[in-house]
């Protein structure tokens, strides 16, 4: 579970948290030097769009379409989806370097073609993409930073869903989970205010059971056992004019 915020002001707010956890074994570091390279997603240098449907050569028709994980932890969410989704590109953004060595483990030993890596701060990805080129973004469990200090972090901001809005096509789903019932309120205050995405929900059933398709993560099960219930919501990229 890590932010990965794109703040407005970089002097005043951290991106996200540590980058580094336990030391890693001998074959976590040869992927990430041998397969992370291969995976790896990086704006362009020369500012221009960066077109997602292209990082896929693995797929021999293309994408269907494109997904975006924005902090994938462990990669549990991603690489199940990218299995049961085979025709579907996911890239998943993760500055934490063990959460990309557990997802690179995933690619490897299931031979996932269709997972893209963004190894850095999500924001400068986001800026490159060009209009209306998601088909989902998803935000599960992202970090809380709790204290009312720290809640600048938040990756959750009027400017990063002006951004998620953006780059999602008509129709294209933003789905956010968390435990933190601060959280989501929060979310919900701010999605409100984004007149681009719309609330699917039509009863309360609808944020308290898990989106169609749901493998669970190994943070949401931590959740549940220490008695928190998580709330899956989910909004509607909404149609111009």
């Amino acid at each position: 579970m890590t932010d990965t915020s794109p703040p407005a002001d970089a002097s005043e707010r951290a991106f996200f948290g540590r980058r580094r956890g336990k030391r890693l074994r001998g074959l976590q570091e040869q992927r990430l030097s041998d397969l992370l390279p291969r995976l790896r997603v990086a704006p362009p240098a020369d500012g221009r769009p960066l077109d997602p449907a292209t990082l896929f050569p693995g797929l021999a028709q293309g994408p269907s379409e494109v997904w975006l994980e924005i902090g994938f932890g462990g990669g549990e969410h991603l690489a199940a989806q990218a299995a049961a989704h085979p025709e579907i590109g996911i890239i998943g953004a993760e500055p934490f370097v063990n959460g990309v060595a557990k997802l690179l483990r995933a690619v490897d030993e299931r031979a996932l073609r269709n997972v893209r890596i963004r190894d850095e701060d999500v924001s400068p990805l986001l800026a490159a993409l060009p209009d209306a080129s998601l088909a989902r973004v998803y935000l599960l469990y992202p970090d809380p930073w709790p204290k009312r200090r720290q809640r600048k972090r938040r990756f959750v901001s009027d400017e990063s869903l002006a951004e998620i809005a953006r780059v999602l096509r008509p129709g294209g789903l933003f789905r956010f989970a968390s435990d933190i019932d601060d959280y989501v309120g929060w979310t919900l205050v701010r999605t409100a205010r984004c007149p681009h995405l719309r609330w699917t929900a039509r009863t309360a059933a609808d944020w308290t059971q898990p989106y169609p398709g749901w493998p669970g993560t190994r943070y949401e099960a931590k959740a549940i056992a220490a008695g928190r219930r998580p709330t899956y919501l989910e909004f509607a990229r909404v149609a111009p004019g």
